[in-house]
């Protein structure tokens, strides 16, 4: 009895220990790991996070805002609900996680051995990827200080030693303060065609142009016979927050040519107070292998496949919900989806429907926040089977409670045939995916 009684004590003592945590954490044994992984690669110089988070003094200083931003799901930045479905990459921190790092500010934010304190991590140096094989800089833009939307096209040129094959393309911006958003293309020219890739306007202002030729000739993207070149769509993209997708070799990426060019068909620089320059650069990252399944798109809502319905139009003082929905026509499979909402935005989801009457969850943005607004890749594809229903559900707040709300008093704002200017509206969800193969849903994706 006096046996049993001692172990049952040793496992209410065992279980309470659990419970109680680690409360004496030091900088150097459970902190540093944490703000490695998880903070780091963005506060770090010549990135996006606006202090460096790389040595004990860094983070000591910061201690109690980092505690605040996290206790709130404020940092890491990752809008998506981790419980209604995961992605590759998510930036979460475990509630055992954040409760380590109360405890340790409390404790006035002890160092611990600082000669078992880890090694900085090697990040590459412009990149959030790794070293790239090329990389290339956009010409540098200034911005004027009218507090206006700029909406330019912007050439970059570039030559490489015979025809290759690209991966992945990451655009990195120079001013993460002004640059909201990059939709990118690819021209490839005929060698024998095009006797200088550098000719033309590099940086158009979209407001100017009539047709299509018309700015291709300005900025010097047809051959020298006026021909028309190739063009690869949607090659590169960037909005606030994203990381540039990569896939499994074979799937995805693109032929290069000896002569090329990529062309932003809008780079979109949001309003500034201030006089100020954007040197971004764009990062290539080859391939030996030919791709084999390329990637196709299509999206739901503004300029998409399927309408909004009611149509986006946000009446004053009022939190109103839109909905749009797309049959597919054929098995498809999903690796990538972007929401993509402004200012207005509250909430979003996104899920099919099959004609089983199953719901496939695709993504849920509970609190939606426009400075982050992620490429989503799935751990695996999403097999979506023919006939399914894509539905996406937003809801927008035009209210005086929106703090991010443009317009005091709050006025009626809508989808403008597809502006992007910030104070306007969209509601899109776009869908990177490939005709489906049997066995696609068991490809892993990443981690």
């Amino acid at each position: 009895m006096k046996t049993i009684f001692s172990f049952l004590l040793s496992c209410i003592v065992f279980m309470l220990s659990c419970q109680s945590g680690n409360q004496h954490p030091t900088y150097s044994k459970d902190i540093a790991p944490i703000v490695y992984r998880s903070c780091s690669p963005c506060h770090r110089p010549n990135q996006i996070g606006h202090f460096n988070l790389l040595t004990y003094e860094d983070v000591r200083t910061n201690a109690v805002k980092m505690l605040y931003t996290i206790q709130h799901r404020l940092m890491p930045p990752w809008p998506a609900d981790a419980h209604y479905t995961e992605f590759v990459g998510q930036t979460i921190l475990s509630d055992d996680e954040i409760n380590l790092i109360e405890t340790w500010v409390n404790l006035k934010c002890p160092i611990g051995d600082s000669l078992q304190i880890p090694p900085i991590p090697k990040f590459p140096e412009g990149s959030l990827l790794r070293n790239p094989d090329m990389h290339i800089p956009v010409k540098p833009i200034q911005m004027k200080s009218d507090f206006a939307d700029r909406f330019l096209i912007v050439k970059v040129p570039f030559e490489v030693p015979q025809d290759s094959f690209i991966q992945t393309v990451e655009f990195v911006p120079g001013n993460t303060k002004v640059v909201h958003h990059v939709n990118g293309d690819m021209v490839r020219f005929d060698y024998d065609k095009k006797t200088n890739v550098y000719d033309g306007l590099l940086v158009d202002d979209v407001v100017l142009d009539s047709t299509v030729r018309e700015v291709y000739k300005r900025i010097g993207l047809l051959h020298d016979d006026g021909s028309y070149p190739t063009l690869a769509r949607s090659v590169v993209n960037y909005l606030p927050g994203v990381k540039a997708q990569e896939y499994p070799e074979g799937i995805g990426g693109w032929k290069v040519n000896r002569k090329n060019a990529f062309l932003f068909s809008d780079i979109h620089y949001g309003p500034t107070v201030d006089n100020i320059w954007d040197s971004s650069y764009v990062n290539i990252f080859l391939s030996k292998k030919k791709p084999t399944r390329p990637l196709q798109e299509f999206q739901l809502g503004t300029l998409g496949v399927a309408p909004i319905a009611p149509p986006l139009r946000i009446p004053p003082n009022q939190i109103t919900s839109y909905s749009s929905r797309y049959v597919v026509p054929f098995d498809i499979s999903i690796l990538t989806v972007n929401p993509h909402m402004h200012l207005l935005g509250k909430s979003f989801l996104a899920y099919a429907l099959t004609p089983q009457h199953d719901t496939i969850r695709l993504i849920r943005i509970p609190r939606w926040d426009f400075n982050w607004q992620n490429f989503y890749t799935f751990k695996k594809m999403i097999k979506i089977p023919k006939g399914s229903t894509i539905v996406m559900e937003g809801v927008f707040d035009n209210t005086e409670d929106n703090p991010l709300n443009p317009n005091h008093p709050p006025k009626m704002v809508q989808d403008r045939n597809g502006s992007m200017s910030t104070t306007d509206e969209m509601f899109q969800f776009i869908i990177t995916y490939l005709p489906y193969q049997e066995g696609d849903e068991n490809i892993l994706l990443g981690d």
